[in-house]
């Protein structure tokens, strides 16, 4: 069974009735890594693997949900003292609060959710269960009144006030904006954002998960944050987004080694990703290639958020004639993305396979991506 027949069957088994369904992505980002804080450019897509949901309003106060991959069910109602203690309970619990906190109607609903976006893999399983509950609430008890941008935030305020984690508006901005065939600009600092098609004919493009997370002694996120916003101060500026090469030069003497090696990647990577855009409207891949080059480089040597896991992925990819290939996401594990011509695909999935499997006693995971639709009611 696919995933709508899963879910349906199982809403039927368990409530007896039909719903409504949802789905929503999960996300890639192509390149702009590290920049959101700074003020700076993001380019992700919606792909082609969904958290879905079906939702009925049940006449309560109360909500009956089913996650079907967790193999649990968990009932809730609606006011901050009856938050879940299940992680996956809690992201659904924050998008109701979040939303009558904004002054949005809420009333009880059964639901019954599963996904194939792959979990561990920077894919934002999480942004895309929040912003298919959002997207649903908002059809069902809203009559669509709340503006997208506002789903986004519902999603973004779930992790930070539920959820424990300070994320940026990314995830939520994709998984909520997605367009099938374009990828989106966004400029983390106005929030404005722009569609770039993306269908890249005599291309693919496939994440190599290395299955490998480090775990990290300190906050090293926290701590390049640290490093931008130093840079930035001193420059006078809010944050790096205005910042050029020749500033950063011109006060390389008054800041850090590893300061400056921080500044350094971030004010390349805006002008990286302003350089994608231009390539992408012109159809020119073999550009858009370079740039993801380019910022892995910039990410292993100048931020050090790689690893030997990525960059062994990375050099692998360059040999073997990959377009372009980059760690994708924070760091220190995770996946690489790869543009691949079609007819070097299946010699370079072999090679990586086999060759990464000899070095570190397993073999990655494959997963092909296609640039899709957002939320959406199904």
């Amino acid at each position: 069974m696919n995933l709508q027949e899963t879910i349906t069957k199982r809403f039927k088994e368990v409530f007896g009735t039909d719903g409504t369904l949802y789905a929503s992505a999960g996300r890639i980002n192509l390149i702009g890594e590290h920049t959101d804080y700074n003020g700076g450019f993001v380019f992700p897509g919606a792909i082609d693997k969904v958290i879905m949901a079906e939702i009925k309003p049940n006449g309560t106060d109360k909500c009956h949900v089913v996650s079907i991959d967790q193999n649990q069910e968990v009932e809730f109602g609606l006011n901050e003292a009856d938050a879940p203690k299940e992680m996956w309970a809690r992201y659904i619990f924050g998008v109701c609060r979040e939303t009558i906190k904004r002054g949005g109607k809420v009333e009880g609903f059964d639901a019954v959710f599963a996904g194939n976006v792959p979990l561990g893999a920077g894919l934002s399983s999480s942004a895309a269960l929040e912003s298919c509950f959002a997207f649903a609430l908002n059809d069902l008890f809203n009559d669509n009144s709340i503006d997208k941008f506002e789903l986004a935030r519902i999603g973004q305020s779930t992790e930070h006030n539920y959820c424990g984690v300070n994320c940026g508006i990314m995830d939520q901005f994709a998984s909520v904006f997605g367009k099938k065939d374009h990828l989106m600009r966004l400029d983390c600092r106005s929030m404005e954002y722009e569609y770039f098609p993306f269908d890249p004919k005599g291309y693919k493009l496939v994440l190599v998960d290395s299955v490998v997370k480090h775990e990290l002694v300190d906050s090293p996120y926290n701590k390049r944050r640290e490093s931008c916003e130093r840079v930035a101060k001193r420059l006078g500026m809010e944050t790096l987004r205005d910042a050029t090469m020749e500033d950063l030069n011109a006060i390389k003497g008054d800041i850090t080694a590893e300061d400056y090696l921080r500044a350094k990647f971030v004010i390349g990577e805006k002008d990286r990703v302003l350089a994608v855009c231009d390539a992408l409207e012109k159809g020119d891949y073999e550009t858009v290639g370079k740039k993801m080059y380019e910022t892995h480089e910039g990410l292993s040597k100048d931020y050090e958020v790689s690893c030997e896991e990525l960059d062994f992925l990375n050099d692998l990819a360059r040999r073997e004639g990959v377009t372009g290939s980059r760690i994708m996401g924070g760091g220190f594990g995770g996946c690489t993305i790869n543009l691949v011509a079609d007819d070097r695909y299946d010699h370079f999935i072999k090679t990586a396979v086999k060759e990464f499997n000899d070095r570190y006693g397993h073999e990655p995971r494959i997963y092909d991506v296609v640039i899709s639709d957002g939320a959406r009611r199904v």
